[in-house]
Parts: C-alpha cells; structure tokens; sequence
C-alpha cells in the first residue's frame, strides 16, 4: 500500500541530460523524513551503449543513484574509459593553466557570461578550443616574458651606466686635482687602495704603486680599454689576445648587479679569492627592480670590481656567477658610455610600447577566457565524473549494453525512472532501458535529506557514526537537546544576545558569505551559524531563569517574593532580622526564574548549587531514559522481542529503581514546603541499611534518627523492593539473551534450515551484532538466500557481559557525568561576577573617567574573548560528549555507511585545485 500510495504521488518532471535542452530537476515521490533513513532499494540498470552516455549524464542531474563497481578487479588503466578520462585530465590540466595565468595577470574579477551555459557544448569543440588558446596563449606568454625579461636586462644596464659612470666620473676629477698639484702630490697620495672600507693592494704594469685613475682611466691603459667601446657583451668576456709586455700585469674591471643582501659576502669572498688583489665600489639602486632571471621585484646593487691579470679575471667570473650576479659591458670611453646610454633609453621605450601591445593581447585572451571559465570548468568535470562512473558498468559486447548496479531511495524511483526514459528517447537508442530492482542480503547506504538548519545538526550526529540503516536517528532530538544543554551551562541574557547578533548577522549575510573565502575558525562558525542561533536563543531563554544580565540580577517579574519580618521594628529601615532570622515569603512565589534577592547574599552559592545540582540530575536522568526508549524503537523496527525483554525492559528497572527514584524524591522535595529531606542520607542508606528509612535506633533512646528523611508512608519498604529490582534486572540482563540465541541456533540446524529468509538483517547475535537493536529489513528483497553465520556461545556469553557491566557502571557514571551541566554553569556566572564587581565596577568606584574607560575596555575584552570565546567553546564541547557517550550510547550504533549518489550538484560543490 505505501508503494502504491508513493507510486500514485509521484510527480515526473522531465529531465533533459542533453546540453542542448533545458534541464528541469525532478521532484521527489514522497516527503523524506528524518526520525529513520530513507528506505533503499538495490537496483539494476541495463542501457545501450549508445545511451550510456545520455544516461549516465541524467542520472548525475537527478543524484538519486549510488552506483556499485562491478570491476573491482581491473585496474583504471585497462578500463573501458580510461582514454575518455585521461582526455578529461588533460583538459582539466589546461583549464589549470588558464587559471592561474588569469590570477598571474591579476584578472581577478571577470565578469562571467551565462550565455553558453543555455546551450550545450561539444567535448570535442570545446577540446580543440582549448587546444587551439593554450597555444596561442603559450606563444604570447613566452614572447612577453622574453620582452619583459629584455626590458629588465636593459633597465638594470642603465642603471649600471648610471652608478659606474659617476664612480670613473669621481675617479676623473680626483685625478684631475691631483695632477695639478704636481708630482709632490701625487707621491704623497697613498698607494693603498680603499675597498668598500676594507683595504687591498693592486699592483701596476711596472711592479709599482698606482692610483686608481691614473692607473684605469689615464695613461696608456685607456688604449687598451677603448678596443672593447664596440663589442657586445659576449666579447667583452672574451680575453684580449694582443701581444703584451710578459712582465705586465693587465687591469680590467667588471660591472654587475647583485642582490643588496647579498653585496657584503660578495666582497668578501672576492677579497679572500683574490687575497686582496681588486678593488670594488658599490652603489645599492634606489627601491626596487624587476630580476630578470626570476621576474621579482627585489632590491639590487651595481658593484664595478676592478682587477688584475686574467687569473683574478677568471676567479671573479665565477664568482660572480656563483651569487647569482648580472653582468654587463660599460666602456670607459665618455662618449661611448652617452652613447650607449641613449641607445638603452631609445631601446627601452620601444620594448615599452611592444610588451604593452603584448600584455593587452593577453589580457584580451584570459578575459575571454574567463568569461567562459566557470562552464567549461563545470562541463569538463561532469565529462570527467560521467566517464569515471561509466567505468564501474560492466559491459555485456555481445548485446552491445552495460549493466550498472546501485542504491536508489524507493521514494525517488520514480525521479530515476523518468530519467531513464527521457536519456533513452533523446539517444534515439534502438533498444529501451531496463531498470530492475534486485534482492540481497547486504547492508544498505544510510540516506536523510537534509536542510541548512538540519545539516549541521545531523554533521554533529555523523561525528560521532553514521547511523545503521533505518536505525532511530539521535538528530531529530539533538536540534532541541544540544543547543539547550549548552544555555544550561552558559546561561547568560547579556552573553546570549550579544551571540544572538553574531549568529543573526551570519544567517543574514550567508549569500555574501558564502562566496568570500573565510579563514579557518571563521569558516567553522559560519558552517554551524543555525546551531549558533539557537544556542543564543536558549541562552537567553535560561539566562531569564537565572535572572543575570552579565551576572547582574534583573527585576524583569517584579523586585523579591521575600520581605522583611513585619514584627522586626526595623522593617522599614535597616531590616535587622534579614541577617539574623531571615526573610519571611511574602505573598505568591516568584513569577519566573530565580529571585534576584538571593544575588549578593551568603547563602546565594548554596542555595544556587543545591538548586543546579537536582536540576542537572534530573535532565540527565531524562535524556538517558529517552536514550533507552529510543533503543525499543530500534527494537520494535527489527521486530526483536528477545532484545526488548531481556535488554530494554532490565535497563528500564535497572534506571528506574535507582536514579528515577532519585529523581522523584527531588520533584517531592521541591514541592514539599518545609520539607528538609537529606536527600544524600537517603540513597546512602537506601543500600547500606535498606527499609530502614528514618534511621531507627540512632536518635536518643532508641528514637529514629533522621525522621526528617521519611516522605511518604512505606518508604522503607518500597526503597527494599527498588533494591531488589536493580540487583535482579543486572542478571536478567547477562544471562537470557545468549541462551535463547544459543536455543534459536540448534533449532535452526535441527530443522536443518542452512539458509535464513532473506530481507532481514537477524544474524545469530540478534538483530545487532552489537548484542541487540537496529534490525532493518531491506526494501524490496526477495528470494534465493545466504547461508547463516556461525554462532560461538562463549563469545555471545562474553559479549553481553561486556554489554551489561558497560551499562550498569555507564548508569551511574553518566549520571554523575551530568553534573557538569551545574559545574560550568556555576563557573560562567562566578566568572561573569568577577569580571563585572573587580573589573568594571571597581574602575567605576574609583571616580576617575579614565579609570572607567580602561575598566570598560578591560571588562569588555574579557566578556568577549574570556567569556563568549573560551566559555563558550567549553560548553559546546560538554554539550557535545554529553550527547556522544551519556546519550547516543544507549541506542546509537553508528556503525552504518553514508549513501553517496552520483550527483553533479555535489560534484561541482567540491572546490577545484
């Protein structure tokens, strides 16, 4: 009847997996729901060949289909689309390229066009477009890079005839000074020679002392020097091969640019290779040039090094080379160096205009480019996924079809139907499209259709396993539960609004969001903005319980219930009897939340502490028995009675007896006026001395002892039988369950029943290897079989042993583990006052503006990084292992797999790189 009524629901849009016509998603049959996984079916597909394609393609649109390999054996080399995919990667690997050549050319913001995404685009066409702009933007980039790396050469070579032109100018009319002080002078001018502060010597032709202008720029050198005016720079390496004096030692000098940082160890390996035998001025360029070499912008210095002889000449080459140093020729000729000097200037202003022209055709290209980029990106990754999932079909050659197999939810079947036909009638295949569901025994994909708020939600849940098939799902309370566990701890009105504006700032600006790249944290926080909200919602909520504004009380419902004595003479004064008899009720109890009249009181800590230690007992107590009911669900699902009577039905008495007795005597004590219950002495002796509930024989002569503790007539007796109850639901637990199995075993080999009825999921074990609960049956499923699996008593006995001591310990543990909820909710707001009264109000009580400015900004840092940053990440994560280990333990397996379907909305969800 459910088939039916999904069947005579369903609504079939059309799907169009051709590019050419518009694609109109389809909707789902049935409504899916989130308290169980949708219901999955195997089925089998058999399409012609020539509509594989097509089919595939709709099937992706529609991402109903979780596609099973059926070639686990081959390798993706010798699959039958391994060349189609290998062709996918190489366009991707284009499509890479044209990417980061935009983002080198700073084309950031491309206006993108939609005009092509209407209509389809041929893989073929779109390849050989690819093909044909990689070349042509290849050959561009390599002619601009050529330019650009000339114009840098020539850039730097300007600046070398610029700084070591002015050092031979300086030498000039150094010279030129000297020599008009005649011949004294120039002996009394030092022969040592300054390198770069350090100190060398450099021996002339003739063996003697010589000055560096006269030495390089006057006398008969300059001959020498003036043949190199007209050699490029290849031939200005070369060494001169004239006939020299033998005993002459030749001077020559090189020009280079190095890097600044690396100018001081330049020198000083020179210094030390040549053993102080050059000389070498520097000058660093202002602000920074573009390397040729590497094409950053760095900061560089033009160093001249001069020298002597061609053993020096060939030492600093190499070193030169070694540092990674530019060289260039300079004459030493005046008016070769002007001249040359305009030749540069006149060169550089052609290359300008040419590596302009340049850059613009590029930048036209990757513009037209980028305007397409996001489709052809789209369009190549469903080619290169649509070919991948054609891969895991197994081909039939002699029918000329595939076969594919996979999980489908049965209320989208009808969606993968219509898709089926459509791809088939648009291929013009010969043939129709078989689908087929197919019986197994197999575990199917676990599948819950989510929303933006549910999502994160069942993310937390997911954390943590991914839910059996059909198991109950924890996420449905967890909405509720999580954010509400966690205002219980960090309950604040003022902290809950400011994460209130947070949260509704995230919800408001998601669309913007979404599409900036967000940093790490920030990105994690936006992903969870739904459950932030409601935690803000929920803190709010039990911040009015609390009655605290940044751990300041509000009188919201009214200023106390509680009023002075009206016997004490003082009552409208001082109000002596407050300190000293207390204050007296005063009409109707509160209206909401804590009466502000205990805040600043000494009593406030133990009245507010006994209050939230009963209150986190009791909202333990209560999420772990919807845990244990959420196990019969499991249960009446699987339809196993074994598990209920002898799993859930123990842990309910087990639970019940000991701390939803406690619980009770907590509510009868609220209740109760005037009751002064020790509620302690109660569950101590409730073991230690059972039936004797008002400590009989302990008070004097004989009398009880603590009469106080008795509420209600029979309490004794009753707290025996709750005793009796929990010691006997631990063996109930242990001992049954493995019995029976062993009984349904040979029972089963009396009747010599070797094959099980397949659609169920009961294994020896139960319903659950893990000792109970979550059975499923699969949708669909019908004849043949499988043989059972092995029962092994021994591991069965030890195996619920496990179970039942995990439980029972787990009982009292979890229990005590709840009382974190009262620990971090009494830390937040002892951590609130004291920020508040030692920060904030006593900069105020100083009378100082100043004082109150940094008090406010020393208060405001410490609520915002202190306490809505650091408190609040401790309350999630308590919240978290509350819902992990005390909750989801009961009944949550999380031993399932995720259904993934073939989808192309997920596909391109995935950002590329």
């Amino acid at each position: 009847a459910r088939q039916r009524r999904v069947r005579s629901g369903a609504r079939r849009a059309p799907i169009f997996p051709s590019p050419d016509v518009p694609r109109t998603p389809p909707t789902m049959a049935t409504t899916m729901e989130l308290f169980r996984s949708e219901e999955m079916q195997l089925i089998q597909i058999i399409v012609p060949a020539e509509a594989a394609h097509a089919t595939v393609t709709a099937l992706g649109e529609v991402g109903l289909v979780q596609f099973r390999d059926l070639n686990p054996d081959r390798s993706a080399f010798h699959r039958t689309y391994a060349n189609q995919v290998k062709r996918c990667d190489e366009m991707l690997r284009k499509l890479r390229f044209f990417g980061e050549q935009t983002h080198k050319a700073g084309l950031v913001n491309v206006p993108r066009s939609d005009l092509e995404d209407r209509s389809g685009t041929d893989l073929d066409e779109l390849e050989h477009k690819m093909d044909l702009l990689e070349g042509e933007l290849l050959s561009i980039t390599k002619n601009t890079d050529s330019l650009k790396k000339a114009h840098s050469e020539l850039v730097e070579l300007q600046l070398v005839l610029e700084k070591a032109g002015g050092f031979f100018q300086d030498a000039r009319v150094r010279d030129a000074s000297q020599g008009l002080g005649g011949s004294s002078g120039r002996a009394s001018s030092a022969s040592k020679m300054q390198i770069s502060g350090g100190s060398g010597l450099l021996g002339g032709a003739t063996g003697r002392d010589t000055e560096i202008g006269e030495s390089l720029l006057g006398g008969d050198t300059n001959a020498n020097h003036s043949r190199s005016n007209s050699r490029s720079f290849s031939e200005y390496e070369q060494p001169e091969r004239h006939v020299q004096d033998p005993h002459a030692v030749r001077l020559g000098f090189i020009t280079a640019t190095v890097l600044t940082h690396k100018a001081q160890s330049f020198e000083r390996v020179l210094f030390r290779a040549t053993r102080g035998n050059m000389f070498l001025k520097q000058s660093p360029i202002e602000g920074k040039v573009e390397d040729p070499k590497t094409g950053d912008r760095v900061e560089k210095t033009v160093v001249v090094v001069f020298f002597a002889g061609e053993r020096a000449r060939g030492k600093i080459l190499k070193i030169t080379t070694a540092f990674g140093a530019n060289r260039y020729p300079f004459p030493d000729d005046v008016g070769r160096q002007r001249q040359m000097n305009a030749e540069v200037t006149q060169r550089l202003i052609e290359l300008q205009s040419t590596l302009e022209a340049s850059v613009r055709h590029r930048n036209s290209i990757l513009t037209k480019i980028g305007q397409k980029y996001d489709h052809w990106l789209a369009t190549v990754r469903k080619e290169k996924a649509t070919y991948h999932t054609l891969n895991s079909f197994s081909i039939d050659v002699t029918r000329k079809c595939l076969v594919a197999e996979g999980w489908c939810p049965v209320s989208g079947k009808d969606a993968v139907r219509a898709a089926l036909l459509l791809a088939n009638l648009n291929s013009s295949a010969q043939m129709g499209t078989v689908f087929q569901p197919l019986p197994t025994r197999n575990e199917p994909p676990t599948y819950y259709k989510t929303n933006k708020v549910t999502e994160v939600f069942q993310g937390i849940v997911e954390a943590y396993g991914i839910a059996r098939y059909r198991e109950v799902n924890p996420a449905v309370f967890t909405i509720v539960t999580f954010p509400f566990l966690f205002a219980v701890m960090f309950g604040d009105f003022g902290h809950g609004v400011l994460m209130l504006v947070c949260a509704v700032y995230m919800v408001l600006k998601e669309k913007s969001l979404k599409t900036q790249k967000l940093n790490e944290i920030v990105q994690m926080g936006f992903d969870g903005r739904y459950v932030i909200l409601l935690m803000s919602l929920f803190s709010i909520y039990t911040g009015l319980l609390y009655n605290e504004c940044f751990s300041v009380p509000m009188n919201l419902f009214g200023a106390s219930k509680f009023a002075c004595d009206p016997n004490d003479a003082t009552s409208n004064s001082t109000c002596v009897s407050a300190s000293k008899t207390g204050l007296v009720p005063n009409g109707s109890p509160y209206f909401a939340g804590i009466d502000p009249v205990w805040h600043g009181t000494k009593t406030e800590l133990p009245f507010l502490n006994s209050l939230k230690m009963k209150m986190s007992i009791l909202m333990g107590v209560t999420q772990m028995s919807l845990g244990i009911f959420m196990s019969l669900l499991n249960f009446l699902h699987a339809k196993d009675w074994l598990s209920i009577w002898c799993e859930f039905v123990p842990q309910v008495i087990f639970l019940g007896s000991l701390f939803g007795y406690l619980s009770v005597l907590i509510v009868a004590k609220w209740v109760t006026p005037g009751c002064t219950t020790d509620l302690y002495h109660v569950m101590i002796y409730m073991f230690l001395s059972p039936g004797n509930a008002d400590c009989q024989g302990e008070g004097v002569g004989g009398s009880p002892g603590c009469p106080e503790n008795v509420m209600f007539p029979g309490q004794g007796g009753f707290q025996v039988l709750l005793v009796l109850a929990a010691f006997a639901a631990v063996p109930v637990m242990l001992f049954p369950k493995p019995y029976f199995l062993k009984k349904r075993h040979e029972q089963r080999l009396g009747r010599g029943g070797a094959y099980a009825v397949l659609g169920t999921r009961e294994s020896e074990h139960g319903s659950d290897d893990e000792g109970g609960g979550g059975g499923s049956s699969v949708s669909g499923a019908g004849g043949g079989g499988a043989p059972t699996s092995t029962f092994d008593y021994g591991d069965a006995v030890v195996h619920q042993l496990i179970h039942t001591i995990e439980f029972v310990l787990g009982a009292v543990s979890n229990t005590a583990s709840y009382l974190r909820l009262w620990a971090l909710s009494l830390a937040h707001a002892q951590l609130s006052a004291v920020f508040w009264d030692r920060v904030f109000m006593a900069s105020i009580r100083t009378g100082s503006p100043v004082a109150m400015v940094v008090g406010f900004a020393v208060w405001a840092t410490a609520t915002v990084g202190v306490l809505m940053g650091m408190e609040s990440l401790s309350a999630f994560l308590h919240a978290l292992r509350l819902h992990w280990v005390e909750y989801q333990n009961k009944f949550y397996k999380g031993d399932g797999h995720k259904f993934a379907p073939f989808s192309f909305d997920d596909l391109l969800r995935v950002p590329f790189e």
